[in-house]
């Protein structure tokens, strides 16, 4: 795979600037874009009654609250703008509750979105009210303009406690302290203004459903993959059914066994890679020691992982530390500070012999980073989903991941992901959680605090999962 990138100058915080024209055309477009963009074809939620009492306190001056919603998919900004401009509205009218419009919210989005997805997304997310976070440091003009709309903003606060998407309808990523840290944060900033508001976190479930189950799709597309990864239709490696496993046909049984059979023939080649070139050779995990082909796919993926995060911080020079997650987010902020210079005030003045050893840097980051991109894309997978329940939608999930994986290696774009069948949405809101009730403990003990209310948070989204037969 070639890049092109070159040397940048530092990435500029990008400030939100709400504009309710921009506001307006986008909630006009929103039901088009949906059916022509989108495999939404419909979306419902559950608990609006607890939405409609948070907003109307909000606008009332009583509280501050921040939505922290989970993140299945890149189409999650859809549905939740849905949500609250239109199910949101809808549902207070019908109780005789008055909203002021529009009843929207200050959603907090990564720094890296605008350098994939072009500048005019991060103008209109600046246009939208949204403001960026850096995710692998310090970063002081993100932080202060969430602490600022947290508490002075006209509209609620909206954000992604897992920090990305992980690709999977019932599985919840490890969340990330800064959301109950930022609540904490708000009361703190409200103490100081001698101010009275009440301060909250909300959970909201998203899950996908597909209303027609789409194996025909499905079969078609592992048919696909198994061609672009070499596995032959006479390859040797057999995965037995496990004892137990409920399947509604023998096509399905036979798509389980394909699927598996796919995922093993993958590691096998990643793992090969990472031997021969980067000479980093996975641990020997015996088949006998496990108790089912799904455990033997967790071992092993989870050592492929591990070992790809070494090579790209061995060649960055990072120490292996912290969860995956943690990792990532260290080796993304160590390449874009290698692309985007903040110690280089001028581009410009640059000779032509420096400008082409920052963008030999800038070129080997990219590379470097692209190790990670796969982690990250995987960060969510057990080996066991499939396993523990062959659903329609958990072998579409497991079978996109890996489309996404062998798209990257292709050099291709895994943000256009094949479009399986029409899907369903269905969200719920959870009862708020009062971050101002735990400020004594935060005052004690601000790890402790933090801690427990990212666990309760955790704990929350997770049971909002609908584990549907």
């Amino acid at each position: 795979m070639t890049t092109n990138i070159q040397v940048q100058p530092k990435l500029e915080f990008i400030p939100p600037n709400f504009n309710p024209l921009v506001f307006q055309v986008c909630e006009f477009v929103l039901p088009l874009w949906l059916r022509s963009r989108t495999t939404i074809a419909e979306i419902k939620a559950e608990n609006l009654d607890i939405l409609i009492d948070l907003y109307q306190k909000f606008q009332s001056n009583k509280i501050r609250f921040l939505m922290a919603f989970r993140h299945p998919s890149v189409d999650d900004p859809y549905s939740l703008m849905y949500l609250l401009t239109k199910l949101l509205p809808k549902a207070a009218k019908q109780q005789g509750v008055s909203l002021k419009k529009p009843t929207i919210a200050h959603f907090i989005y990564d720094r890296g979105i605008p350098l994939w997805a072009g500048s005019s997304v991060g103008w209109l997310y600046s246009q939208l009210g949204g403001t960026p976070i850096h995710r692998g440091k310090l970063d002081r003009a993100g932080l202060r303009s969430i602490r600022q709309l947290f508490v002075d903003g006209q509209f609620p606060m909206m954000a992604s406690p897992e920090g990305a998407t992980n690709g999977h309808n019932e599985i919840v990523s490890p969340i990330e302290p800064g959301i109950a840290q930022m609540g904490f944060w708000c009361v703190e900033d409200l103490l100081a203004a001698k101010r009275l508001e009440e301060v909250f976190l909300v959970p909201i479930g998203i899950q996908y459903y597909y209303i027609d189950p789409p194996w025909a799709s499905l079969e078609k597309l592992l048919t696909q993959l198994e061609i672009d990864s070499g596995l032959s239709q006479s390859s040797t490696l057999e995965i037995a059914t496990p004892d137990g496993m409920k399947f509604t046909s023998e096509k399905e049984a036979i798509l389980y066994k394909r699927l598996y059979r796919l995922g093993f023939h993958i590691l096998k080649l990643m793992e090969d890679f990472y031997t021969k070139f980067y000479h980093k050779t996975p641990p020997e995990i015996s088949p006998d020691s496990v108790s089912n082909p799904s455990e033997l796919l967790f071992l092993r993926l989870e050592a492929l992982l591990d070992t790809a995060l070494k090579v790209a911080e061995e060649s960055f020079n990072i120490p292996t530390k912290g969860n995956v997650i943690d990792r990532c987010r260290k080796l993304e902020q160590t390449g874009w500070d290698w692309i985007y210079r903040e110690d280089i005030k001028n581009l410009e003045a640059l000779s032509p012999l420096e400008k082409g050893l920052a963008d030999r840097i800038a070129e080997e980051a990219s590379l470097r980073m692209w190790h990670m991109r796969l982690v990250e894309s995987f960060v969510a997978v057990t080996g066991k989903y499939v396993y523990e329940k062959p659903s329609v939608e958990r072998f579409a999930e497991t079978t996109l991941l890996l489309w996404d994986m062998l798209t990257r290696i292709k050099g291709g774009n895994p943000f256009k992901r094949p479009k399986l069948g029409k899907q369903r949405v269905e969200m719920a809101i959870e009862n708020p959680l009062s971050v101002s009730s735990r400020w004594d403990t935060y005052k004690a003990s601000r790890r402790k605090a933090v801690n427990d209310l990212t666990q309760d948070l955790q704990t929350a989204l997770e049971k909002l999962i609908i584990k549907n037969p």
